[in-house]
């Protein structure tokens, strides 16, 4: 190479530096920032997988509107979704093809064993999973990627085993599960909780089951007046009917966050008394739920099913994160989403320790009485 090449490639690498020091930006920031949302969008499960879709893209478009600079450049955000069908096997590859689509982070899954089996995909890649699952597990993986936006199960399963515990009376329980990975250990972990209470009937299921003849038959059997069950709405839907046809009145049933949804307020109210546990608490206990839902009704033209907020809160905390880190990079988003003091919009209190968990994650109990959900009490320790 001639000398006066070597001068034409240092006066271009100085102009170069010279533009990304007028600009104040640094050249690996891209124009468009990708977002991914992996849920089930088929399926029983759809209308929450949905809801979060919605609370991602709201999010998304507001931002947009405001405007997102990442170290002085102006960046747009895109939403990307796929499907994940509630399945593992189908989960990871909705993961690929969310990574494969360059997204810098995902909001995903709504399964815990979803969440779970996709959870090495991301950190191999160093993308920010922001999951709405429970299992205390999925943040115990030793990945550096893993962050839950609401309390685990540990708190959850103490708030079901309290509840259906303390019931007045001299009860015989029955504690029913959907035989997932989030279920079957959420179920066992409240039953933990029940220890010297009589448990007439112990069973795992499927989360797609809606005949219950058979169990009906063992509930009726062992004189079950209490319902502990992990089981979702649509499930418990069907089953209240079935109960109600079989005489079973007056039931005590105490559910967990699948059945603290729109849906269950179609449940067969004959059936007895119906609470529900969940680390998910509604738009509308939060001051800032207000104007969210306001807006969420306007855009939709209904309510949000599930844990739409959740993810709107955590696309801001997302955006937060990449001003603080100045990049897109996964390293660096990674690192400042476990420091970022970010004010979500609708919870607030959206921060993540060093694991990945929640700092102020609580759990509620609510109980349905005339086709709505009534706050009963809400801990973080139980």
């Amino acid at each position: 190479m001639t000398m006066f090449a070597h001068t034409r490639v240092a006066l271009g690498l100085l102009v170069l530096v010279g533009m990304a020091a007028l600009t104040g930006c640094q050249p690996g920031v891209p124009d468009t920032v990708k977002i991914g949302v992996a849920q089930p969008l088929s399926g029983p499960l759809k209308d929450l997988g949905q809801d979060l879709v919605d609370g991602t893209q709201m999010a998304i478009d507001d931002i947009n509107k405001e405007g997102l600079k990442i170290d002085g450049k102006l960046v747009k955000l895109e939403i990307m979704t796929a499907d994940d069908k509630a399945d593992a096997e189908a989960g990871k590859a909705a993961a690929k093809t969310l990574i494969d689509g360059g997204v810098i982070a995902v909001i995903g899954h709504l399964n815990s064993g979803v969440s779970i089996a996709a959870a090495p995909l991301y950190a191999e890649k160093m993308i920010p999973q922001l999951a709405i699952s429970t299992k205390p597990e999925y943040t115990q993986l030793g990945l550096p990627t893993t962050f839950r936006l609401v309390a685990s199960d540990a708190l959850q399963s103490k708030a079901m085993g309290s509840i259906a515990g303390g019931l007045p009376g001299d009860h015989v329980y029955a504690v029913v599960d959907d035989n997932t990975p989030y279920g079957k250990s959420l179920a066992e972990n409240a039953l933990a909780q029940l220890k010297g209470k009589t448990i007439g009937v112990r069973a795992s299921l499927d989360d797609k089951t809606t005949d219950f003849k058979a169990l009906i038959g063992q509930l009726q059997e062992k004189k079950v007046d209490i319902f502990v069950t992990t089981l979702a709405d649509f499930q418990i839907v069907a089953l209240a009917d079935q109960m109600v046809l079989a005489g079973m009145k007056n039931m005590q049933i105490v559910g967990s966050d699948t059945i603290k949804t729109e849906g269950m307020l179609k449940v067969n109210p004959a059936v007895g008394t119906i609470y529900a546990t969940s680390p998910i608490i509604g738009a509308a206990e939060f001051t800032g739920g207000k104007p969210f839902l306001e807006k969420f009704r306007a855009r939709f033209k209904h309510e949000p099913v599930y844990a739409a907020h959740y993810a709107y809160d955590a696309v801001h905390v997302l955006a937060a994160a990449l001003k603080q880190a100045k990049s897109a990079d996964g390293t660096k988003l990674v690192s400042a989403l476990k420091k970022v003091d970010a004010l979500a919009p609708v919870t607030s209190s959206m921060r993540f320790a060093e694991d990945g968990e929640q700092r102020y994650g609580s759990v509620s109990v609510y109980q349905l009485n005339h086709g709505a959900w009534f706050l009963l009490t809400r801990s973080d320790v139980w």
